[in-house]
């Protein structure tokens, strides 16, 4: 099948966990024997190649304004498809429904992951809440299919639009780097650490955990990984409440191997995000055997299940303070719950099983058997 990836940053993955599933997904469907293409924004990725990991990649220019940078490039990466013919054009969150017709016009099925409900988020104006909200009915009616990767989002659906989308989870496939040079270059020591890693904008509440671990008395450091544009005065306000205790450490935007080895050796992973679908960096820190507390959403509470410890967001950091509390004086208890938190990961959340899903999804909505798959490579 020829097969192509749009509405993400493209690849390298190297901002957030849709750019990790195209790269994830694409690369295992490449091995199957099909020709992925994935639309990249020329203003994000730097990487010079035209082929990556298998997959071809089409970069195309963008406005850099975070209201029309995702929306206009996929309209573009829309047209560019038009002249080859795709079989299935997969395309990512919500706010791109009302383009997803375009490349119908020549016959490809056009398929949405429409991830969580995005119009949650703080950063968003009214006008554009209501876009999104609109959006959301759009991706019933525009694609040939839409689909989501949490059962939460997948309820909403079915209770505001009486149309139930297919679920396909998140992968959490990672590899275990043992301590190196990134733990080196931040002070850190393997398992005497806890972890965030995120976008820092309000909604992803990563104040819970600083406001939280500054009324600890404990040894531990407390990391937070990831940066934001157009946040600047929320990490200003961030940082100004770390302020005076050394054992709190911004690394800004870490990828790659580096990320890899701090989720590697983290002591308990905190998931403060209070919107969202499937959060990709909670799924992967299951995988990393992590113990993982969440913020009490209905979506990180589907994710962890009993493997893992939540806390009351509306509590806010008090709350947390207590549950970290409990777990760095209860070192037996840590331990167990990152082997239920890895254990969750392989039978729910593997990269193998989420590439299954979505090829069977593929072959449905192009009405041809399973037979007709070619022979994996």
């Amino acid at each position: 099948m020829k097969i192509a990836l749009l509405g993400t940053r493209g690849i390298p993955a190297s901002y957030s966990g849709f750019e990790t599933c195209v790269e994830q997904l694409g690369q295992r469907l490449v091995e199957r024997g099909h020709e992925v293409t994935v639309y990249c924004r020329t203003h994000h990725i730097t990487y010079e190649g035209d082929f990556y990991k298998g997959m071809r990649l089409v970069k195309l220019p963008t406005v850099t304004n975070k209201y029309l940078d995702t929306i206009v490039h996929s309209f573009l990466s829309s047209l560019h498809a038009l002249g080859h013919k795709y079989d299935i054009a997969l395309y990512f969150i919500a706010g791109n429904s009302p383009i997803t017709w375009i490349p119908r016009l020549v016959g490809t099925k056009t398929l949405l992951n429409v991830d969580g409900l995005d119009w949650k988020r703080e950063k968003w104006p009214t006008f554009a809440k209501k876009y999104i909200q609109f959006a959301e009915y759009l991706a019933t009616k525009l694609p040939t299919q839409y689909l989501t990767d949490s059962q939460v989002v997948q309820g909403y659906y079915l209770d505001r639009f009486n149309n139930k989308p297919p679920y396909i989870p998140y992968g959490s496939d990672v590899e275990i780097i043992p301590p190196g040079e990134t733990l080196t270059a931040f002070g850190l020591q393997p398992n005497q650490y806890i972890l965030f890693v995120g976008r820092l904008v309000p909604e992803n509440c990563a104040h819970h955990l600083i406001e939280a671990f500054r009324g600890l008395n404990t040894n531990l450091k407390c990391v937070i990984v990831g940066d934001a544009p157009y946040a600047e005065e929320y990490i200003k306000s961030l940082k100004k409440l770390a302020e005076g205790d050394e054992r709190i450490i911004f690394t800004g935007y870490v990828f790659g191997k580096g990320y890899l080895e701090l989720g590697s050796n983290a002591l308990i992973f905190v998931e403060t995000s209070g919107v969202g679908g499937t959060h990709p960096a909670l799924v992967e820190a299951m995988a990393f055997k992590n113990c993982v507390i969440a913020h009490n959403t209905p979506e990180n509470l589907e994710t962890i299940g009993e493997a893992g410890f939540a806390y009351d967001g509306q509590a806010g950091g008090g709350h947390l303070r207590s549950v970290l509390s409990h777990l760095i004086t209860n070192p037996d208890l840590v331990n167990a719950y990152s082997q239920l938190a890895w254990q969750r990961s392989q039978s729910h959340y593997t990269w193998t099983s989420v590439a299954d899903a979505y090829e069977r999804l593929f072959y449905e909505v192009c009405q041809l058997p399973l037979s007709d798959r070619p022979p994996q490579h």
